[in-house]
């Protein structure tokens, strides 16, 4: 939701000729990093960003990010990226495995196009003084996000975060896409994300099942087998640590909303 308003924002800036949102740049490259596994709505926001860069002369691409079938095939066979599930000893004890998934699916497949397709750099050729701390990487973070906010560790980005600067909520993005571009979004994140509410889990059921039934055999993957290297405590998908086809509707009533115009909106996690 948030990173669609930074593109249709700077598409919007690209027809005016002028900077209607003057911390919103017109921007060298929009990218998008497709996961392999993703709620059906993401395709659909990513297509309408698609077709508005298509008319506003922006270029537009799509990086092919391995995430979800590199840990399909993976997981339990040998080590795989760290995703944060959540996890939950014999003895009680509950924890979060550490988030890598976006630094290494999103961020560095973004470095490596910016870098090779898009500055000409031959594999292995070291980075030029001119290149060091030379490009922008805006991120859409709301203001409720601000925390997120982070110096980059590439040595090519620096990160900007237009919408806390332009103290821009979810709900003002939800806002402006929809009444500035007639489009209703909802939040991007993997399918299995983990830091999805339980209500996600609950909507797919209801509404899709082919998506559903694939996130089960997740679970299930989760369950039988023993990640490398071994660990003392189970993994889960929800942050109930419950497998999900045994979430009740109890577990379920978690859904996040925010107020437009005196409607409440589902967020999308």
């Amino acid at each position: 939701m948030q990173s669609t308003a930074l593109a249709l924002m700077s598409c919007e800036n690209a027809k005016a000729g002028r900077p209607v949102h003057p911390l919103v740049p017109i921007y060298d490259a929009i990218i998008y990093c497709d996961l392999g596994f993703e709620p059906p709505w993401v395709a659909k926001q990513v297509d309408f960003i698609r077709r508005a860069c298509a008319s506003s002369g922006l270029p537009f691409k799509v990086l092919k990010s391995p995430l979800y079938s590199d840990f399909i095939r993976n997981f339990g066979e040998r080590r795989t990226i760290s995703i944060p599930w959540w996890t939950l000893r014999d003895d009680g004890h509950k924890s979060k495995m550490p988030r890598n998934c976006t630094i290494d699916y999103k961020v560095e497949l973004i470095s490596k196009y910016v870098r090779w397709d898009l500055l000409g750099y031959q594999k292995g050729q070291r980075l030029r003084d001119e290149d060091k701390k030379a490009h922008e990487m805006h991120i859409g973070f709301s203001l409720e996000e601000a925390r997120r906010c982070k110096a980059s560790t590439n040595p090519m980005f620096v990160n900007r975060f237009p919408l806390v600067q332009m103290e821009f909520t979810r709900a003002d993005s939800y806002g402006y896409i929809k009444e500035v571009w007639g489009l209703e979004t909802r939040a991007s994140a993997c399918t299995f994300c983990p830091f999805h509410k339980n209500h996600f889990y609950q909507y797919l059921r209801q509404h899709e099942p082919e998506q559903y039934a694939q996130l089960i055999q997740m679970d299930e993957l989760l369950r039988v087998k023993v990640p490398k290297p071994p660990m003392d405590s189970d993994l889960y998908i929800s942050r109930s640590r419950k497998r999900l086809m045994d979430l009740t509707p109890e577990d379920c009533a978690d859904a996040e909303y925010f107020d437009y115009r005196g409607e409440r909106i589902w967020n999308g996690f």
